[in-house]
């Protein structure tokens, strides 16, 4: 009996041989949600010096919630989005630039800017039910001579089917590869699994996978969706992210070594990477499971919002993980922070009340 799951094992250990995994590096866009998008010209500069040694695939760089991010409603940054690529452009030489953009977000100008920053790739950006509002961004960034991937949201909110859906909306305006981001991280690996497997098997285009770590499942669902047929995945420097974070790329190269799937990346450069290059950066902002991160991933909350909650929650002095729970209730999504300060305006109403 031993021997037979042994064989099976070598099997299937062979048929992974050969499987090429292309990792996207987002130490730069997602990780600026962590670090309230205050990375310094300079930090990036250096990020991608490290990226670049460590041969990866791509550095995707921006305001933490894409490109034209810098706003009241989203945050002002240390530096323009302009600044930030030009500082990576000048560092990477076989690892491409990408960066990710969002309609209602971003405008056109934006993604003139982009490509005159040098940036190899654009991953036009939207929330799961949404890919039909994409078709003019989309044309215009392959019309400058940028590779186009699409990217669907919080698509824990809806059926493998639905995903489909979409995904075959991108496919027709003929992005290059279809992402799935477990926004929220609250999908477990058997909802990865069956969403991932579905558009692989549909799709004619590859299927990326990105995740947040808010329910300590990250790697998981990772490897849930490469064992799926997910081609594409993301990574960050010690996992910096928004809510919890996301995957560290570092592991994630380890890991994937030990599976036996192919990646460009050497491990132990990309190891200094994350150690010496990023840690010094950041200080004590290394993401983790905090009791709002967590509720994120339970509720099935856009990530993003762990700051705005916190920030709304001490502002009215209520529990941030309330207004978790009920934005989770009203199914709130990405672009409707507004609704946060709704929520806590409501329950410090109901707490004063119930003092009374």
């Amino acid at each position: 009996m031993h021997l037979q799951w042994q064989k099976e094992c070598e099997v299937e250990d062979m048929k992974r041989v050969g499987n090429k995994i292309t990792i996207i590096d987002t130490t730069c866009r997602d990780g600026m949600h962590a670090m309230a998008h205050q990375f310094k010209v300079d930090d990036v500069a250096r990020i991608a010096r490290g990226l670049e040694k460590a041969g990866v695939n791509y550095m995707e760089v921006s305001h933490g919630d894409g490109l034209g991010g810098h706003s009241i409603n989203y945050g002002f940054g240390a530096a323009t989005d302009e600044e930030w690529l030009m500082a990576a452009r000048k560092e990477l030489k076989k690892t491409k630039l990408a960066v990710l953009f969002l309609p209602g977000v971003g405008t056109m100008d934006d993604l003139r800017m982009a490509r005159n920053c040098g940036v190899d790739m654009c991953r036009v950006t939207v929330h799961c039910t949404e890919a039909d509002i994409t078709k003019q961004h989309v044309k215009l960034v392959k019309d400058l001579g940028m590779q186009a991937f699409g990217v669907l949201m919080m698509v824990h909110m809806v059926t493998p089917e639905k995903l489909l859906e979409q995904a075959k909306i991108f496919q027709d305006y003929g992005v290059g590869a279809v992402y799935m981001m477990d926004s929220a991280g609250h999908l477990l690996p058997d909802g990865v699994r069956a969403r991932v497997s579905y558009l692989a098997e549909k799709l004619d285009i590859p299927v990326g996978f990105h995740a947040h770590a808010n329910l300590d499942l990250h790697i998981a669902n990772t490897i849930a969706a490469i064992e799926a047929g997910a081609t594409y995945t993301d990574g960050t420097h010690k996992g910096l992210g928004a809510g919890a974070g996301n995957t560290p790329i570092e592991v994630l190269t380890a890991v994937l070594k030990m599976y036996g799937y192919e990646t460009d990346i050497d491990l132990h450069s990309i190891e200094d990477a994350a150690e010496d290059v990023l840690t010094p950066i950041i200080g004590n902002n290394i993401p983790h499971i905090d009791k709002v991160a967590l509720t994120i991933g339970y509720a099935g909350v856009y990530g993003s919002f762990a700051l705005h909650a916190k920030r709304a929650a001490a502002r009215y002095n209520v529990d941030a993980r309330d207004i978790m729970l009920e934005c989770g209730r009203r199914k709130v999504v990405g672009g409707q922070e507004d609704i946060i300060i709704e929520v806590a305006v409501e329950l410090a109403k109901k707490k004063a009340k119930a003092v009374d």
